[in-house]
């Protein structure tokens, strides 16, 4: 099997696993191009677009032309969803993939911060 064949079966396997009912993102792979496979249990948004539950690749395409650029595409990496500047937010709890913002009871939980699994910073989306 090839390297990235095998890596990407880990993270088919490991995106699988969905933890409790509510909307926890599930951190499935990482790697040093700060791409991570996110998995979620319910929809969530981020600026424009509303994502239903399943598995997403967010990443920082270009770390050495712009570690503000984010982009969240579909688990095989076909569809992008959103291609954007973000802000270098400080993480605040290492083991938390992604922070949400206060939303009203009942509405789809939007996304306010990534962090990657490496590194000490993390990026928040703009709306």
């Amino acid at each position: 099997m090839t390297n990235s064949l095998t890596r990407g079966l880990v993270a088919a396997a490991l995106g699988a696993l969905v933890i409790g009912a509510a909307v926890q993102p599930t951190r499935a792979w990482s790697d040093i191009n700060h791409r991570e496979y996110l998995t979620f249990s319910g929809p969530v948004a981020i600026p424009g677009v509303i994502l239903p539950a399943g598995t997403y690749m967010f990443e920082v395409p270009s770390p050495s032309f712009s570690n503000t650029l984010v982009t969240v595409r579909s688990r095989d990496g076909r569809q992008v969803y959103l291609t954007r500047f973000t802000n270098v937010v400080d993480r605040r709890d290492p083991g938390t993939p992604v922070t949400f913002r206060e939303t009203a009871r009942g509405a789809i939980p939007q996304i306010d911060a990534w962090y990657p699994q490496s590194g000490e910073q993390g990026r928040q989306f703009v709306y």
